[in-house]
């Protein structure tokens, strides 16, 4: 073989030609049976993923019943409801000093909160004190909350006195000078046959006789109030307590979530927060129209927690939650889909409620 001949034969090959009938369609069906089993295994995945997400959705039950509600369209927030940003201009007190604290009273000087972790305090000075707790400790979640108490609405008497409603122990009078306390109504007595579970707010007369207070539900505690919320529940109730008989009694029932209350300056009437139906009731306690009661205002802009007098002779409102417009509110488009809410709390309630949440959160 000449050393032409060999350079020939070590020419490279030549690149081939691939047709349709060639190797490049065994590549290209390779390809197609590839992502044919791709597709496969991740519907399979997914169906996998979804049986028993489905099967959990129609075994499990739900925690609440949540019966349709309705609702008028929410005002727009326009002209004075207009969003504003006046209360970031505030100044902070006692800023990481206090844990969750709910209602303010006054005597003199010194203001007067009960706190997330059970506590009455007085804050004077630039000081928290400790004058009373109605549980036992420690508070460090939401379950703790009925045995170390949580302490709601809290009222400054005639003597110098507190008195203060606890969500899961009824009413009390504090003295915060000698730091006695006072049991006059327990959680534990049944008021016409029902039990009170979430004692909330309350408001008292000039001379300290009568207290008109909120009992929220006789089904759901404070710490689940989300689910009454989302339930709707209707077993509410404003009560009146005579702290001379010791008699209580049932002014109005089958509220939704009551919360704030209020004695007008008049004392002839009481207004009574109604949360979930964005709403405040009127009970008239003297006078022509004593024992009716009618609405103060509806529809609201937003859900109502505490009232309380304001210098102008009308009331401070505050709002758990604002019913946007423009925009969307949550609770107005749940509250006529309660099936999507039954399906929402399938979910265990230790992980919806995020029960491990601490008391520092709130």
């Amino acid at each position: 073989m000449s050393e032409v001949d060999g350079l020939r034969q070590r020419r490279p090959l030549r690149p081939q030609v691939v047709t349709d009938d060639g190797p490049a369609s065994e590549a290209e069906g390779g390809g197609t049976f590839s992502g044919r089993v791709f597709r496969v295994t991740l519907l399979m995945l997914a169906v996998s993923l979804a049986l028993p997400l489905l099967g959990a959705m129609v075994l499990l039950e739900s925690p609440i019943d949540p019966q349709p509600l309705s609702f008028k369209e929410p005002p727009f927030l326009l002209g004075v409801l207009h969003p504003n940003t006046k209360l970031q201009q505030a100044k902070r007190l006692y800023e990481n000093q206090l844990i969750g604290p709910e209602s303010i009273a006054h005597i003199g000087d010194a203001m007067f909160t009960g706190t997330a972790d059970g506590r009455i305090v007085k804050l004077e000075n630039g000081e928290v004190e400790t004058i009373a707790q109605f549980g036992t400790g420690p508070c460090r979640t939401r379950d703790d909350e009925p045995a170390c108490g949580r302490p709601l609405g809290i009222r400054a008497g005639p003597n110098g006195t507190l008195f203060v409603a606890d969500a899961y122990k009824g009413l009390f009078e504090v003295n915060p000078w000698k730091r006695e306390v006072k049991v006059l109504l327990s959680s534990e007595t049944p008021i016409e046959g029902k039990k009170m579970s979430f004692v909330n707010d309350l408001t008292i007369t000039r001379d300290g006789r009568k207290i008109y207070f909120t009992d929220s539900s006789s089904k759901w505690q404070r710490r689940d109030y989300l689910l009454l919320i989302m339930e709707g529940t209707d077993d509410g109730r404003l009560l009146e307590y005579d702290t001379v008989t010791k008699e209580v009694k049932v002014l109005m029932e089958q509220l939704q979530f009551p919360n704030g209350v209020q004695l007008s300056p008049a004392e002839d009437f009481v207004l009574v927060a109604e949360t979930t139906m964005a709403r405040i009731r009127r009970f008239y306690v003297s006078g022509l129209m004593k024992g009716g009661a009618d609405m103060f205002v509806e529809n609201m802009p937003g859900f109502p927690d505490n009232i309380r007098p304001s210098s102008s002779g009308g009331y401070w409102v505050s709002m758990a939650a604002i019913r946007s417009n423009p925009g969307f509110s949550m609770l107005d488009f749940l509250s006529e889909r309660p099936w999507i809410k039954k399906i929402i709390f399938k979910v265990p309630l230790s992980r919806f409620r995020l029960i491990a949440t601490p008391c520092t959160t709130e």
